[in-house]
């Protein structure tokens, strides 16, 4: 079970301009305890720690004289990203009422087989504070905040952590066949701001999903949802990713949204989205024009 305390696996900018993994507790950011984990994937610096970060928090990660913390990086630097789509009744209303051929959405909720999609490679992923897209020649397009799980080469499930599925909707809508250019490019995957190990992959925590969208310093849109309200469960989403490998650095899999703004919001350069989940934490990235 992931804890509101949970110490969090993170990914760091170094003044040197390299990176490495470190805990985060609360806003302070340690070394691992085991400075040889490092440079080690995700997955084996878990598994080192038995699922218990707690055991690999070190040093505290000193501050320059008048510099800031640590940068958080995307918890992601080898690997790739998949996502479930449609996986909560509020995504599949929003996936019907949107589509010219809406029975393909309707079938795919109820089936034993969920959709899958390719999202990004850890290079094409962004982090913390760094710019998410719009397509320039998109008109609709939306946040689509989502838990992610983070697997092992042998699929199994390890940590969570924050996604931001980023989707140009117009462009998914006209066509299922457009969906690589609705869900692929610039900015359009966010993760962060670090991996809270995960307890019985069996069981869904029932964890609080928000999303913020801000614009001029105001709050254009928000809703919350509840990751034990989606209709599949992390095992089952895990198997059938399993068929989409072999995927030797582990994968991150997005497990869908609950959460989808109405017909009316657009994301536009210079807004600001937040996603929060309990017992991780908070994902804000700016807008900006991308293409």
């Amino acid at each position: 079970m992931i804890t509101p305390a949970a110490p969090l696996l993170a990914r760091v900018a170094m003044p040197d301009g390299g990176a490495r993994w470190a805990i985060r507790l609360g806003e302070a950011i340690h070394r691992l305890a085991n400075a040889a984990l490092e440079s080690a994937p995700a997955h084996a610096i878990i598994a080192a720690a038995a699922g218990d970060l707690a055991r690999l928090v070190g040093e505290p990660l000193p501050v320059p004289a008048g510099g800031q913390a640590p940068r958080l990086l995307a918890p992601l630097d080898r690997g790739e990203v998949w996502a479930a789509g449609v996986t909560y009744e509020r995504s599949r209303q929003a996936r019907v009422e949107e589509a010219e051929i809406p029975d393909i959405y309707a079938r795919v909720y109820t089936a034993e087989r969920p959709e899958l999609f390719f999202k990004a490679t850890a290079a094409r992923v962004v982090g913390p504070g760094a710019p998410i897209g719009v397509r320039r020649e998109a008109r609709w397009t939306v946040p689509e905040p989502e838990l992610a799980l983070v697997l092992d080469p042998d699929l199994r499930i390890v940590g969570c952590t924050i996604g931001n599925d980023v989707t140009a909707r117009d462009l998914e809508a006209a066509n299922p066949l457009y969906l690589p250019q609705a869900k692929i490019y610039p900015g359009s995957c966010a993760l962060g701001p670090g991996i809270a190990a995960a307890g019985d992959p069996a069981a869904i925590p029932d964890l609080g999903i928000g999303c913020t969208i801000g614009r001029s310093g105001a709050i254009l849109w928000e809703a919350s949802t509840s990751s034990g309200r989606i209709v599949r469960s992390w095992p089952d989403l895990a198997r059938f990713v399993a068929g989409c490998g072999p995927f030797p650095d582990g994968v991150v899999l997005l497990t869908g949204t609950g959460v989808v703004p109405p017909d009316d919001v657009s994301l536009a350069p210079g807004d600001v989205v937040r996603v929060e989940i309990e017992g991780i934490g908070v994902l804000e990235n700016p807008v900006v024009a991308v293409g």
